[in-house]
């Protein structure tokens, strides 16, 4: 039989869990309660309660979906995306391949100034890369962005070392001694086998991406290069006193992440686990 010290510390772990679970759900769950009520429900309806069934609207989501600027916003965040992935997934992966398995001059301080990219904080030398943006013309451009998120977190790099440094090198050796070519080692035998990496790297990646109001809003003012999270910040503005609408437009942006994140949240723990210990 359970003491009471056993059972009081389950019960003690299970409250707060369940503690967590609100903190954490809670404002979304009231945000899309929101999102479903009209104006006159928002005032008389408490904000921890849906209003009755023949009440709830969807009105407020026909309004944001109308405004055109979350199309744009949509498409705009989609390009970065996709563009920032490819190339961060393939600088990734040749420089990680090339670290852990070639010896060269300087390959100590060379890592070492990777990794002290990823110690200083990014307003340090904000103002550095604002001016490297502008000299490239690339301000006010959807280059900018690209350009920052494939440069700007190394995070990649530290995952694709982890899992290469698995990799046995027995398999590297068999396959020149094969006649293959460096490029077709890489190409065949060492890139499909980073597949978990890549995976755990995309999704973090792109909720990162997806989530930064940042520099977009600092580097791509125009309005017609918005993403999703500056059209909200304006539609935040222009909605002021409007909350049941802004609560349709915050529900509209957060869609993208919370899918990726139910869909592959396993890639994402297994990936970092697996990378990060070694047999």
């Amino acid at each position: 039989m359970m003491s009471y010290d056993s059972i009081f510390k389950k019960i003690f772990r299970q409250v707060i869990c369940i503690c967590m679970v609100l903190i954490v759900t809670g404002p979304i769950l009231i945000t899309l309660f929101a999102s479903l009520k009209t104006k006159t429900d928002m005032a008389q309806v408490s904000p921890l309660l849906l209003p009755s069934l023949d009440r709830i609207t969807l009105g407020n989501y026909k309004s944001v979906l109308h405004n055109k600027a979350i199309v744009t916003g949509f498409i705009n965040t989609g390009i970065i995306l996709v563009i920032s992935l490819i190339f961060n997934v393939l600088l990734g992966t040749i420089t990680a391949f090339v670290i852990e398995r070639f010896q060269f001059k300087f390959k100590k301080i060379i890592v070492g100034l990777f990794f002290l990219g990823m110690l200083i904080p990014t307003f340090v030398t904000e103002i550095a890369r604002f001016k490297i943006i502008t000299s490239l013309h690339l301000y006010n451009t959807l280059g900018a962005p690209i350009i920052i998120y494939i440069a700007g977190d190394l995070m990649q790099l530290y995952i694709y070392r982890q899992f290469i440094s698995r990799i046995s090198v027995s398999i590297d050796e068999s396959a020149i001694l094969d006649g293959c070519s460096y490029f077709t080692l890489f190409g065949k035998i060492i890139f499909p086998l980073l597949a978990p990496a890549t995976a755990t790297v995309c999704i973090i990646k792109s909720i990162a991406i997806i989530n930064d109001m940042y520099i977009p809003y600092l580097y791509m003012p125009k309005n017609k290069l918005r993403t999703i999270t500056t059209f909200l910040m304006n539609y935040a503005n222009a909605q002021q006193g409007s909350w049941e609408q802004l609560a349709a437009g915050i529900v509209l942006v957060m869609i993208p992440t919370i899918g990726l994140y139910i869909f592959f949240q396993k890639y994402i723990l297994a990936g970092v686990v697996s990378g990060a210990v070694k047999e």
